[in-house]
């Protein structure tokens, strides 16, 4: 039986000039060269303990979802070994060579996927050059593991799941805790690999979150190059993100120098999740119970708050949600209410924001914009509102009183007012380019 294919209209252009009138023959592919599962060509052949033979990438989708079964034949699987079928490979590698003027490009050879027992294997061998502080040794075999991940994605998994990571983890802390500076190759390796290896299971985070690691990676985060910061910060996330965090967070307070590392992040971003993670790690400092007001001051004389209102003011939603988190939280201080109150994007950019972030981002904004303007009548002062009404705060707060919102938000909304309402008629200049879209019609 032949099924029919048809060859893709874009096709290279070869010397042999094709007849207009072959550009649209459909091209047969012989059965046994399609995936029973997808029906597609096959790219990797493989063969099964029941005789059949699959794509391994079909196959592999198949048993990854729980079956135990082989999908044509139905017979239980006595074992999940996949053979490559290399003779069933090159015939179709071959049938591709004699179709290129019609536009078959030639599969290429597949490599071989890493097993289990190689991985095991590689193990073992890291375990023992890590008691033996065999740096070299380790580094050729995080140079294999380096390897293999780049090869698949199904390589990746493998290795993830056979528990390189914990090995990894507890490789790099006994390295961090002997010479950083005769081991910074090796160490900026481990973490290259690390990055794609979560999640690690309870030993590997309690190895990646001592002292010695969480020093090292501080350290990566300050003086690494771009890719070494970078992968710093994919693994710092995750440990952040962990059911260790609390006990991670405290550590990582006692380390020299990680607020200058973390808003170094956000001075020199080098991506999104760089920026979220250093965000995220900065409110986790400021609103921890072991923190106090000499925390946050830091941050606001390493110009934080300047840092986050250029962030807000062009970022996408997320980490806008993040940067606002931040400065909510260093407003409950008077040196951040202070420093929030001079800066001259402050009362723009709030009343440009509300509404059009997220419920979230407007909530936060409004805490912020009552802080400080409470703080500015406890002081006598009054030159923060009377910008707030000249930008169209005033029209602003109206506006999310007339969509809804909740009632803790709703009683800042009507503090804010009463508070505006005593300047808004000594102000000259009130912005008229207000969007009243949201509101609604009395009638």
């Amino acid at each position: 039986m032949i099924l029919p294919w048809r060859k893709p209209r874009a096709i290279k252009k070869s010397k042999k000039q094709i007849p207009f009138d072959d550009l649209d023959m459909e091209l047969a592919i012989p059965t046994h060269f399609r995936c029973p599962i997808s029906l597609d060509l096959m790219k990797d052949p493989v063969t099964l303990s029941t005789g059949i033979t699959y794509d391994r990438e079909s196959i592999e989708r198949w048993i990854e979802s729980g079956n135990e079964t082989c999908p044509v034949t139905k017979q239980v699987l006595t074992s999940f070994d996949q053979i490559p079928n290399h003779i069933l490979r090159r015939m179709i590698q071959d049938w591709c060579v004699e179709n290129r003027s019609r536009g078959v490009e030639r599969i290429p050879t597949p490599r071989i996927p890493v097993s289990p027992y190689e991985i095991s294997d590689v193990c073992s061998k890291i375990a023992g050059a890590t008691r033996r502080r065999d740096g070299k040794k380790c580094g050729e075999l995080v140079m294999k593991i380096k390897n293999w991940g780049k090869e698949s994605e199904r390589n990746k998994r493998c290795v993830v799941e056979n528990g390189m990571g914990c090995v990894l983890s507890a490789c790099f802390e006994s390295f961090a805790s002997n010479s950083l500076e005769k081991h910074g190759n090796l160490l900026g390796e481990i973490l290259s690999v690390l990055s794609w290896m979560f999640p690690l299971g309870e030993e590997g985070l309690s190895k990646l979150g001592s002292e010695n690691s969480l020093d090292c990676i501080v350290w990566f985060l300050r003086n690494g190059d771009l890719s070494a910061r970078q992968n710093s910060v994919l693994v710092l996330k995750e440990l952040l993100y962990s059911n260790q965090s609390h006990v991670i967070m405290k550590k990582l307070l006692e380390i020299e120098g990680i607020d200058e590392a973390l808003v170094y992040l956000i001075k020199d971003p080098i991506s999104p999740t760089a920026t979220k993670v250093s965000l995220m790690a900065i409110y986790s400092i400021i609103s921890s119970s072991v923190s106090n007001d000499k925390i946050s001051s830091r941050f606001v004389e390493m110009g934080l708050v300047g840092l986050i209102l250029e962030i807000v003011f062009d970022a996408e939603k997320s980490v806008c949600e993040k940067a606002l988190t931040v400065l909510d939280a260093l407003c409950n201080t008077e040196q951040g209410k202070e420093a929030a109150s001079k800066n001259a994007l402050i009362m723009p950019i709030i009343v440009k924001k509300i509404l059009r972030v997220s419920d979230s981002a407007t909530e936060l904004l409004l805490s912020i914009f009552w802080k400080l303007c409470k703080n500015e009548r406890k002081n006598g002062e009054e030159a923060l509102m009377i910008e707030a009404i000249q930008v169209g705060a005033f029209q602003k707060l109206l506006v999310i009183l007339q969509v809804g919102c909740g009632e803790n938000t709703k009683e800042k909304v009507k503090e804010l007012l009463k508070l505006l309402n005593v300047y808004k008629n000594r102000v000259d200049c009130v912005d008229s380019s207000m969007d009243f879209k949201y509101l609604k019609r009395p009638f």
